[in-house]
């Protein structure tokens, strides 16, 4: 990484480890993704979105003991942060863990309520960004959580648009768990075919090394039977001088 990459790297960490999750440490993030040479913008958008995701992590085991709110402010920090350098996989996986936080919360606090429109706009997002088994498990959450809830009952505030949103997340499961299985066909399919060529790949060394040993064994043969009748031959040769001396001998 160049050296003036480094420096405000440096500095957009110093402001995450001073707990600095406003507006203007964004901004600050912003201006660094402003670049006129694309090689630099690339080099920039991979450091950043490096520097995230550690800080991220060490800063969510930090704020295990915070309160509610404050965890809620640390992940929407995160999840716009993601969303600038357009890290869809993380921002997507922070707002899960945020509308969970304030599912399970929401029997004591009211105002974490997540409202249907919240659900969709979720698995909306997941879907379109490839993350098919995501957008799954949101909708059946999602579901559960409303049909337990009280903004399905009539005469509630919103209701028809609560009603509407509850059909599209159902519909929109539907297609989610469609894609999940078709990916997982595909899955299947493709390691079935890597199963094959490997198979026919060693069967094919297997039957050369066959037909080598077959040919080793079969030229062994002919030199071995080549040695045998060359000994017959210097036997016979043998016997006719040992004939032929004889018969000097009696004459």
């Amino acid at each position: 990484m160049s050296h003036s990459t480094e420096q405000p790297l440096s500095l957009l960490r110093s402001l995450i480890q001073a707990r600095s999750f406003g507006d203007s440490t964004l901004r600050f993030l912003g201006s660094l993704l402003v670049s006129k040479d694309v090689k630099s913008l690339i080099e920039v958008r991979s450091g950043v979105t490096q520097l995230l995701r550690s800080e991220c992590i060490s800063v969510l085991l930090s704020i295990s003991d915070k309160t509610v709110r404050e965890k809620l402010i640390v992940l929407e920090f995160f999840v716009r942060a993601f969303a600038l350098v357009a890290d869809h996989e993380s921002c997507l996986a922070l707002r899960y863990e945020a509308l969970v936080m304030r599912q399970m919360k929401s029997s004591n606090y009211q105002w974490l309520r997540v409202s249907p429109l919240e659900w969709l706009r979720f698995v909306e997002d997941a879907l379109n960004n490839g993350f098919h088994s995501v957008a799954e498990k949101a909708c059946e959450n999602a579901l559960s959580y409303l049909r337990n809830n009280d903004v399905l009952k009539p005469g509630t505030d919103a209701f028809t648009e609560n009603l509407n949103a509850v059909s599209e997340i159902t519909r929109l499961r539907n297609r989610a768990m469609t894609l999940v299985a078709s990916r997982s066909v595909q899955v299947q399919a493709a390691e079935y075919l890597r199963r094959k060529t490997t198979e026919q790949k060693m069967s094919g060394l297997s039957f050369k090394g066959k037909r080598c040993l077959a040919t080793t064994a079969f030229r062994n043969g002919i030199k071995r039977q080549n040695v045998r009748r060359l000994n017959q031959h210097q036997s016979l040769l043998k016997i006719n001088n040992e004939l032929d001396g004889s018969h000097l001998n009696l004459r």
